[in-house]
């Protein structure tokens, strides 16, 4: 018999929460089918690793060299968090440059 810890309670109502959360932003078309398929593999992964989490020791100790479980996600998560950072930066840099030309475009309208 698995026996759930406090954390991982907590981590398993998370992934089912957000599981909803993204059915919703589907069911809305706020997301795209690639997007969908993306945000319900990570949650389902999380809610894996929540449930089994010695499934990935292998992974963590034996490739890694890591002794703690929790440093491998503390590494993941940052390397994640760094990715969609840069996402964010690039697609925000993105809109800008179209909010600019377009503001350029109505100014050059209005003044003929």
């Amino acid at each position: 018999m698995i026996e759930i810890l406090g954390i991982q309670m907590l981590g398993i109502l998370f992934a089912l929460f957000m599981l909803y959360i993204t059915f919703l932003y589907k069911r809305r078309n706020e997301f795209t089918v690639k997007e969908s398929i993306f945000w319900f593999s990570a949650w389902i992964v999380l809610l894996f690793l929540m449930i089994v989490p010695t499934s990935i020791d292998f992974f963590v100790k034996g490739v890694l060299s890591l002794e703690r479980r929790i440093d491998f996600f503390i590494i993941v998560g940052f390397i994640f968090l760094i990715g969609l950072t840069f996402y964010n930066y690039m697609h925000i840099k993105k809109m800008s440059n179209k909010v600019e030309n377009l503001v350029r475009k109505i100014a050059i309208d209005k003044k003929k």
